[in-house]
């Protein structure tokens, strides 16, 4: 078969969950649900940190980044999704495609970064409390921030380059919801394994090596509580830590099932379903982990509807 760029034919064909037809008004509603919870919780966050003076802290501005994160990154893939969903045409034109994989691998790299520098805060509050301010300090803050941005596009622009340059065979459908990198090189008409090779490091670089520097923050942490003996700033501690470490939970954890699966048919329907996960529910429970029995949050809440007397000495 000869091969040709996608560009020539102008579009793909998304096959999502087409091989059910039955689930997909099902998944409409549902992903629906989750995505204007996710637009809502993480509008909610973004507001809430920037109108309360009190949550100008190094936390809540990560949790700022992260939110916002997540709504981009939710934004780049759910809309075309409910689309395919709802109606017959599941296609999605060639310029589409690259500019949703562009930025759904530009936002995904960039939260594992995020993660990274939201434990090292963590690390720096509970391990060096007395150093915190100095070690946190608002310029250092923005630096991290600036730094996990554009190590997140710098990377998807160089994959998204490589994509655009691959040979594509006649047929255009994309076993999947969304573009993603693996799904388009199984299109390929040429042998892609210096592409498969230039995945397989950039993704040890910006999923394992971050994992393993979580963890590492994680088992420092646990050291100094474990030496603590206030019961009033355990609790607060694994509060804020407790949180954090849900939310790396949850992004990490369906990623390294989509590795460690074995290359297969059924692992392909099932990649899908976790991709889904960590895409459509993963970012609608960050602001409800993040905020549930969070005083700071409701205080700020209380605050913000002016329902917080004042304290008179």
């Amino acid at each position: 078969m000869k091969g040709k760029n996608a560009s020539s034919e102008g579009y793909f064909i998304l096959l999502g969950f087409s091989h059910w037809p039955h689930l997909e008004v099902v998944l409409f509603v549902l992903i629906l649900m989750f995505y204007l919870t996710t637009l809502i919780g993480n509008l909610f966050i973004i507001v809430l940190s920037y109108l309360d003076a009190h949550l100008h802290t190094p936390m809540y501005f990560f949790l700022s980044n992260l939110s916002f994160l997540d709504l981009c990154y939710t934004t780049s893939s759910i809309p075309q999704l409910l689309v395919n969903l709802w109606g017959p045409e599941k296609t999605i034109s060639y310029a589409g495609c690259m500019i949703q994989l562009y930025f759904a691998l530009a936002l995904g790299t960039t939260e594992c970064v995020l993660l990274v520098v939201m434990s090292y805060d963590r690390y720096a509050a509970v391990c060096r409390p007395l150093h915190y301010t100095v070690l946190m300090n608002p310029r250092f803050c923005h630096l991290l921030a600036v730094a996990s941005w554009v190590s997140g596009f710098t990377n998807s622009a160089l994959h998204s380059s490589f994509i655009s340059w691959v040979p594509l065979c006649g047929h255009h459908q994309v076993d999947h919801f969304f573009c993603e990198v693996p799904a388009l090189l199984r299109l390929s008409c040429v042998d892609t394994r210096a592409n498969e090779l230039t995945l397989l490091i950039t993704s040890s670089i910006f999923v394992f090596i971050p994992l393993i520097l979580i963890l590492s923050s994680y088992v420092a942490i646990a050291r100094t509580v474990l030496r603590l003996q206030s019961s009033t700033r355990l609790q607060r501690l694994f509060g804020t830590c407790g949180a954090h470490l849900m939310v790396v939970s949850l992004f990490f954890i369906p990623i390294l099932c989509i590795y460690l699966q074995p290359p297969s048919g059924s692992s392909q329907e099932q990649g899908k379903f976790i991709a889904l996960f960590y895409t459509v529910v993963t970012p609608s429970l960050n602001p409800l982990i993040y905020t549930l029995r969070n005083k700071d949050v409701r205080g700020a809440v209380r605050r913000l509807v002016g329902q917080e007397r004042p304290v008179h000495s």
